[in-house]
């Protein structure tokens, strides 16, 4: 894989913490965390039905970025790792064959359906276990994992300052945060491109700067200065290039339908009449046309930023 060297380390800057800002915008008055989170659990509730089926499309591109997340975390034999936000259960599960019996991981995912899932994919290793859980509000006890890892799961915390210190406390001195999230928009189109379609056909405006979200932490010199307020070190975020590959423009359609939240999908059949208005998802599939080769497979290379960090010692 092509992971650029451009690397963004510690600066000796006072950090400043990145917090929603609904200032000058319809949510100003109506962002409410508790009701976020609510949203959340029943919009991947609601996509955990058809993930599967198009668990396979996405895993060629994600199965890299697990690979290369439990390379930076050096996960071996007999540690203890967690997974925030493993969905239906990755990395917990690669992480599970690599700590071997010795060893433990625990997935957490704030949606019941998603950890149901991976619960079903899991059964038969003993050293993992799934688990319904909130990163904002783990208990886990102090000094509980050598390892957390996270492969997009981190970006819809309300107040990151505060999910990194969690964090922070359930490792161990010295231990090892290795995640991924995604960059910008434009150079992730696996995840966005789908989005902005149905967002332009919608006359969607943007959403509130900061606010939770799949690109809130597109920044690597915001979230590093987060990490470091939460006090981590050894601060590094690399860019990756993750490989999505989909045998046509029709499966990124597909993939499309999967992933958009039920809000999106009510917003489809009160302007058009239906969720699969037939407009709306050819435009889709014209938009992802420009990235099909001459075999008929659409490749929408998307850039993930990798972080890694140290729990602090003492």
């Amino acid at each position: 894989m092509d992971e650029r060297a451009s690397r963004r380390t510690v600066s000796g800057r006072r950090p400043g913490r990145r917090k929603p800002s609904m200032k000058g915008t319809s949510m100003e008055t109506v962002f409410d965390p508790v009701s976020f989170k609510r949203t959340q659990r029943a919009t991947w509730n609601a996509i955990s039905a058809g993930w599967l089926s198009c668990q396979d499309d996405f895993e060629t591109g994600g199965a890299a970025v697990t690979a290369r997340l439990l390379e930076l975390a050096g996960v071996g034999a007999g540690q203890r790792v967690l997974d925030v936000g493993t969905g239906t259960g990755q990395p917990a599960l690669t992480a599970a064959s690599v700590v071997g019996p010795t060893g433990r991981v625990i997935g957490i995912d704030l949606a019941p359906e998603m950890i149901a899932r991976a619960r079903d994919r899991g059964d038969g290793l003993g050293q993992v276990e799934f688990v319904v859980g909130d990163v904002e509000t783990l208990e886990f006890p102090s000094a509980a994992f050598d390892v957390v890892l996270s492969r997009w799961g981190l970006m819809f915390a309300v107040d990151r300052v505060a999910m990194f210190r969690t964090l922070a406390r359930v490792l161990v001195p010295g231990g090892v945060l290795a995640a991924a999230v995604w960059a910008e928009p434009a150079l992730a189109p696996m995840m966005s491109l789908g989005f902005r379609v149905i967002a332009e056909r919608l006359g969607l405006p943007p959403g509130p700067p900061g606010a939770p979200g799949p690109f809130s932490m597109a920044d690597p010199e915001a979230v590093t200065a987060e990490l470091t307020e939460a006090g981590f070190g050894a601060v590094v975020v690399t860019r990756f290039q993750v490989p999505f590959v989909l045998e046509s423009p029709d499966r990124y359609v597909e993939f499309s339908k999967v992933v958009s939240p039920p809000s999106l999908k009510d917003m489809l059949r009160e302007r058009f009449g239906s969720a699969d208005d037939p407009r709306t998802w050819a435009a889709v599939g014209a938009a992802v046309e420009p990235y099909r080769g001459p075999d008929g497979a659409v490749s929408l290379p998307s850039t993930a930023l990798l972080l890694r960090a140290v729990a602090p010692i003492g």
